[in-house]
């Protein structure tokens, strides 16, 4: 069984899994990251999943980004929809749109300026 790892904290992120659960057809479970126990349960580690989609087939392959996508897609009858996103002349256009969107949703929903030190202060010695 392929799992698919998401962020239950992102509203957008909420709504796609729910699409997903409601049109799956069998062989796609479901994994919040934020639910998930903290000790090694992340191969690629819990941030790099907060930064882009993760899936993990049932043969142990990670499937990261546009191919997570596609990957979780087809399992449902939607599926070649997805695909044309795996095609060579379509991919690497595809996989840029998608890091830069991922990388915005990070940075809007986890960085904190308030949180982190000033750059400044770091290279002080802080």
């Amino acid at each position: 069984m392929d799992i698919l790892f998401h962020d239950g904290a992102c509203s957008l992120c909420s709504k796609e899994i729910r699409i997903l659960q409601k049109y799956e057809q069998g062989g796609l479970s479901f994994a919040d990251i934020h639910r998930q126990p903290d000790s090694g349960a992340f191969a690629p580690g819990k941030e790099a999943m907060l930064r882009r989609l993760h899936l993990v087939a049932a043969d142990g392959t990670w499937h990261v980004g546009i191919d997570a996508t596609v990957r979780a897609w087809s399992h449902t009858p939607f599926g070649w929809l997805f695909r044309p996103l795996t095609w060579p002349l379509i991919r690497p256009l595809a996989s840029r749109l998608y890091a830069r969107w991922a990388d915005r949703r990070y940075r809007r929903k986890y960085s904190c300026s308030q949180c982190s030190p000033p750059e400044s202060a770091v290279e002080g010695g802080l």
